[in-house]
């Protein structure tokens, strides 16, 4: 295939992955856009099959049907309550390909056309190495805490201690160091001090992020291996890999930018644990089971959404746990018949990761128009005859407007309890991912519903029938 061809090709590819990112912007979109991106990435990996550096098919076949039938298989069983754990597992392996390449081509340069006439690397490629290996590791690091915590392996409270940010900047300025003085001599011994510091500093900058502030970090990374990607396809000389990897690298960015603002926070304290911030993670949770609540019956409940005339549905991670999506379609679908006006209100950062209860109710096909996010709906639940929460906690929970000790102060919130009447579905009054008890389950107009939210909309879909 001519050098033409190729960059043809690559171009074709390239425009398809922007498609697809454009297309993965809305629910509606979004199977188009996945369409789109598999394309583009089939091209891209079938015109590099026939570069002429490319050699020994048989190991590349082998590892593609290896590494396809790995992912189809976790594709197929994972749960989408580990859907954000999946990604950040995924990002790791991003990281860490990107280390490997980077040694590989430190170590035998002349295998990746990057040698000097002294059989060394050039400058240029050097800069490039330093540059992939540190985001890659520390990406590696990060994304194997951030699943750790997501996974429940580790608390996903935030681990601090007294000097952090001062080791952090301390070991940042020695890799920057390690990485220049590589750049310089080619010295191996720089090469791997600045990888493990890389590697360490990976760890440092997750362990600090609380619970509530997870969902950014996980798109964080996600622009992360896109940076690393970009770095590794200027090593291999591949316009593709550079391509594809900075639209990952920026519109991840984007996205946590995006986050963080319908979060209040500051993308610059989220990445360094809250530094500068004056919030503990305590709040209000030693207070749980402290007070009353109302406690009412699936019938109650059904009887409360039946003679409604508006609801708003707050999903949230309890949802996806009880996989009560398909359930609560129907329900949904009982009410609509019923002439009542049915609503979803969707909270940016619900449950672990960006869009994840957009594509638990798009599973369950649960119709596109009455799906809002919270700047639209926000304003419409002091109308709302009815709001009902599913397993959402720290998103509806009134201290982050009033505690200024809470680990989610200043977040904006869906404004639940502005409704006449509150429903929340939760097994039990335990406290959100961030640790917090929410003064919602005890306000008079709330009815607490004290089961999994599968069985309850099941029940509830009984009554009403």
């Amino acid at each position: 295939m001519s050098a033409n061809m190729v960059a043809l090709a690559y171009l074709i590819a390239a425009v398809l992955i922007i498609f697809a990112l454009k297309g993965l912007s809305s629910p509606e979109s979004s199977r188009r856009g996945n369409l789109f991106g598999m394309i583009g990435m089939l091209i891209a990996i079938v015109v590099t099959m026939q570069l002429p550096g490319v050699q020994n098919y048989g190991w590349i076949f082998g590892a593609l049907a290896v590494g396809g039938l790995i992912g189809g298989s976790v594709a197929r069983i994972i749960p989408m309550t580990h859907m954000p754990q999946l990604v950040a597992f995924m990002h790791s392996l991003v990281g860490l390909a990107a280390v490997l390449i980077a040694v590989s081509a430190f170590y035998d340069p002349a295998a990746f056309g990057i040698a000097d006439a002294f059989g060394g690397l050039h400058l240029a490629s050097r800069i490039e190495l330093f540059l992939g290996t540190f985001i890659g590791a520390i990406t590696f690091t990060a994304s194997i805490v951030a699943f750790a915590k997501l996974q429940g392996l580790v608390s996903g409270r935030p681990v601090t201690f007294k000097g952090q940010h001062l080791l952090n900047l301390l070991l940042g300025f020695i890799m920057i160091g390690a990485g220049i003085l590589f750049c310089m001599s080619q010295s191996w011994d720089a090469f791997l001090l600045m990888l493990a510091i890389a590697l360490v500093l990976g760890v440092l900058l997750i362990i600090p992020i609380g619970g509530a502030d997870m969902p950014v970090i996980v798109s964080m990374l996600n622009s992360y291996s896109g940076w690393a990607a970009a770095g590794i396809g200027f090593t291999l000389g591949n316009n593709m890999l550079i391509i594809a990897g900075a639209l990952v690298g920026s519109s991840g960015a984007i996205l946590s930018y995006i986050m963080c603002k319908a979060m209040n926070r500051s993308l610059f304290n989220v990445l360094l644990g809250g530094f500068g911030g004056e919030a503990s993670s305590g709040g209000s949770a030693a207070s749980v089971g402290d007070r009353p609540v109302k406690a009412g019956a699936a019938e109650d409940a059904a009887f409360l959404l039946q003679n409604a005339r508006s609801v708003v549905i707050v999903p949230g991670y309890g949802l996806a746990v009880a996989r009560a999506q398909h359930a609560l379609k129907e329900v949904v679908d009982k009410l609509i018949a019923s002439g009542v006006k049915v609503r979803f209100a969707i909270h940016p950062v619900a449950g672990r990761m960006p869009g994840h209860m957009n594509v638990l109710l798009a599973e369950a096909d649960v119709p596109y128009d009455i799906v809002f996010e919270m700047d639209e709906i926000n304003p419409e639940f002091a109308e709302t005859d009815v709001a009902l929460v599913l397993g959402a906690n720290d998103v509806t929970n009134p201290a982050a407007k009033s505690d200024p000790t809470c680990a989610i102060y200043g977040m904006p919130i869906l404004d639940v309890e502005k409704a006449e009447h509150v429903l929340v579905v939760k097994r039990s009054l335990s406290v959100g991912y961030a640790g917090l008890d929410n003064d919602i389950f005890y306000m008079d107009k709330t009815m607490m519903l004290f089961d999994d939210a599968k069985k309850a909309c099941e029940t509830i879909l009984k009554s009403l029938d």
